[in-house]
């Protein structure tokens, strides 16, 4: 096996563009408080900076409120429960990623809607009551938390709407009727608000260069560009869940990728790029999100996206996620704190190890990142390699050598704690298939899932020779682990004698 030598001079910054948002369920889910309490233990981990779900503007918000008043048509604005999930929000560290979406039925023009809690997906029956509703919400918003700060919470036009199920018809050309209305409204609340779009989805990037020519000659404002990544194939039903088979992670990265690609030589060229959603399936009811097999696959996507994108939102955080239905089985869809069980799983993890990586980028691999505090001390991500077929399982064991750059040249000790998960450790998926699969756990199996969920935590004390030290991983099969490296300063009092614990004098041979 050959040992790869780590550079001592960073190589580059890691980008945070992986914590930047996170995708959740419908709003009005945040009223809750098993969603607001998973939450706060996912800020208190890992940090977001910005959130994004559907329904801002759907019926069970309860924005739009028509009525009639001496025989003339009126709207009454109602932000209520808009209030209570924003101000939770920022309680927790949280910012909003607005999603402008669905359609409120006393606006829409027709009854087609998606989910089992009926977003509606057609245009507006007026444009300018649609845009009266838009203004008015962005203008609350800045009345109640200042234009200081909601300058800063980027605000996208509507979701997916190439696909006939977010959009009526996949009507391009009504959606960027829609996307006009809406910026302009946008900006009449105040210039300095981010406006953008157009939140496709995977295989939808013959969108692009219409809509950079679409707002560029009508003189649309637009801020930032959208998409969204997803590798999962056709969907194959069972009984309260979907199998779909996956492509290489690296399409992830490809997707990312995309919409500079298609942009080039437009005005949007140079804005910002924003995947909205991504993940392997968009499936909730995908149980490939509860492995460990799920947390390896991502974490080359987590340790390169930033580099082709400005940010990349998990979608979703939480299993309170009911586009498919109530959920029906313990594990379904988000990557962690199942519902109020705050049961993890292993990509949880994945991003709880990437919060504690380091700023500069010493080294990166096909199975590695290597990163730095400003302190000195080394946090290394390792991931052992995921086969999608199924069909060539990957190997049990997985080895990575390295040559790790650490301390002064005195430095002669390094303290290294290890974090993993994998096939068997934090792993709770595995420990409930093992007990059976229960549909209701009981306390008692409920306490084992969640020291199941832990990771495995090991430490010892290694060598430093020459302001190096020497690390030798096997990776199990499936594993994430994360090694956090920092120089021992030696504060051992000189009476200090271990074999003293036991009662031995001095130069005693017992």
């Amino acid at each position: 096996m050959t040992r790869m030598t780590v550079s001592a001079d960073p190589q580059g910054r890691l980008s945070d563009a992986w914590r930047f948002a996170v995708g959740t369920g419908r709003f009005e889910l945040a009223l809750r408080r098993d969603y607001q309490d998973s939450l706060a233990l996912i800020q208190r981990d890992i940090g977001f900076r910005h959130i994004r779900g559907h329904g801002l503007l759907s019926d069970g918000v309860g924005v739009h409120r028509p009525y009639e008043y001496a025989g003339e048509r009126r709207v009454h604005h109602s932000f209520t429960y808009v209030d209570q999930v924003v101000d939770a929000y920022l309680d927790l560290g949280i910012r909003p990623f607005v999603e402008l979406g669905f359609m409120p039925s006393g606006l829409a023009s027709g009854d087609q809607t998606v989910f089992w809690w009926r977003g509606n997906v057609t245009p507006p029956e007026s444009h300018k009551e649609w845009a009266d509703l838009v203004r008015a919400t962005v203008a609350h918003l800045v009345d109640r938390y200042g234009i200081d700060e909601v300058r800063g919470w980027p605000i996208e036009v509507w979701n997916e709407p190439n696909l006939a199920d977010f959009w009526a018809g996949a009507d391009r050309d009504a959606y960027h009727h829609l996307y006009e209305v809406s910026a302009h409204a946008v900006k009449e609340v105040d210039a300095s608000l981010q406006v953008g779009g157009p939140a496709i989805s995977p295989g939808a990037d013959g969108w692009l260069a219409p809509f950079a020519e679409f707002v560029t000659e009508r003189q649309v404002p637009v801020d930032f560009v959208s998409r969204h990544a997803y590798t999962s194939g056709p969907a194959r039903h069972v009984p309260f869940g979907t199998h779909q088979s996956l492509a290489p992670a690296t399409d992830l990265l490809t997707q990312f990728a995309a919409p500079r690609r298609h942009l080039a030589g437009t005005a949007l060229a140079d804005l910002p790029v924003h995947i909205t959603e991504f993940n392997s399936s968009y499936r909730p009811d995908n149980p490939i999100h509860d492995t460990a097999f799920h947390a390896a696959y991502l974490a080359p996507v987590l340790a390169a996206g930033g580099d082709l994108v400005d940010s990349f939102a998990y979608w979703t955080f939480s299993d309170m996620f009911e586009e498919a239905g109530i959920p029906t089985a313990l594990f379904h869809g988000g990557f962690g704190l199942l519902t109020h069980r705050q049961i993890k799983k292993p990509t949880y993890h994945l991003y709880a190890f990437m919060a504690r990586l380091g700023p500069e980028v010493l080294a990166r691999g096909d199975d590695h990142l290597v990163t730095r505090h400003p302190d000195g001390r080394v946090a290394v991500l390792a991931w052992a390699p995921v086969d999608v077929t199924g069909r060539s399982p990957a190997p049990d064991r997985h080895p990575l050598a390295l040559s790790i750059p650490l301390g002064s040249p005195a430095t002669t000790s390094a303290f290294l704690l290890r974090s993993s998960v994998g096939e068997e450790a934090g792993n709770a998926w595995a420990a409930w298939a093992e007990m059976g699969r229960p549909r209701s756990p009981g306390v008692r199996q409920l306490d084992a899932l969640r020291e199941a969920a832990e990771p495995s935590r090991t430490h010892r004390a290694l060598p430093v020779a020459a302001g190096r030290v020497e690390v030798d991983l096997t990776l199990s099969r499936h594993e994430v682990t994360l090694l956090e490296l920092t120089p021992v300063v030696d504060e051992t009092p000189p009476w200090w004698d271990a074999d003293g614990l036991l009662g031995a004098e001095p130069g005693d041979d017992r």
